[in-house]
């Protein structure tokens, strides 16, 4: 067996089991560590495809490795996470036990089922990138780990920034969640052209706008702590809608 050749895919599936593990947290109600775990994923997730290309092993098999990993962690962890959010939140006003984001619930609503379709169209989005050859350099669509990102965010930003009541409040109203995951789910399949967070050299002048973008996102985590992860993802996909702009005018 080539050792070498198998490190990304074993990276890979360090991936796939964040997510497995993400999944069994969630359904126990602890959201937080459901959160925490697709944290991990998403290291993992930038570098196996860092390995893979640094030890000259990308494969088909690797590709279709990763969006398998991918579409449990970042297309049905997100799904379930925002069921249970809408679910708990309808289930009444649950006061939260140490470490949980909210208590477990044997009422089922099926309002909650609407979160699904943030899996549905993450595994579009999963299957358009794999056959679509414009998004070798850059996205066409909102990656699914942002989405993930943003989703995941919540029980972070409800656990651990208490003081921001507004925020908390919007993250409580079950209209707000339902809507949120439609318009996540389109920007998904949205032909919305993206910037990657990809390196093919490492000099300013060919990776400027990444490099600033990454700093910018430092700084607002920094500052910000768990509330700067949506805003980062927005912030993303509107330095890239003004690239794009700017790129038309050029030429």
């Amino acid at each position: 067996m080539n050792i070498r050749k198998n490190i990304p895919n074993t990276i890979t599936l360090g991936n796939l089991f964040c997510g497995c593990m993400a999944l069994v947290t969630a359904f126990k109600g602890d959201l937080v560590w459901a959160a925490y775990f697709v944290g991990i994923a998403l290291v993992l997730d930038f570098f196996d495809g860092f390995a893979a290309r640094l030890l000259n092993v990308s494969s088909a098999i690797g590709k279709d490795l990763d969006s398998l990993a991918d579409m449990v962690t970042f297309g049905v962890v997100p799904g379930v996470v925002m069921y249970q959010m809408i679910n708990f939140t309808l289930s009444a006003s649950i006061v939260p036990e140490p470490g949980l984001l909210w208590s477990n619930s044997q009422t089922v609503f099926p309002v909650s089922y609407l979160a699904f379709i943030l899996t549905l169209f993450s595994c579009i989005r999963l299957a358009r990138f794999n056959n679509d050859t414009r998004q070798s350099l850059s996205f066409i669509g909102l990656p699914t780990p942002a989405n993930a990102m943003i989703i995941c965010s919540f029980p972070l930003i409800t656990a651990f920034q208490p003081e921001l009541v507004s925020v908390l409040s919007l993250l409580q109203n079950v209209t707000f969640l339902v809507i949120l995951s439609f318009v996540l789910s389109y920007l998904l399949i949205a032909e919305i052209p993206l910037f990657a967070l990809k390196f093919k050299t490492y000099s300013w002048s060919d990776n400027k706008l990444v490099y600033a973008f990454l700093l910018i996102s430092v700084l607002m985590l920094i500052s910000l702590k768990f509330i700067a992860i949506p805003l980062i993802i927005i912030l993303y996909i509107l330095i890239s809608i003004v690239n794009n702009i700017f790129l038309k005018n050029e030429h």
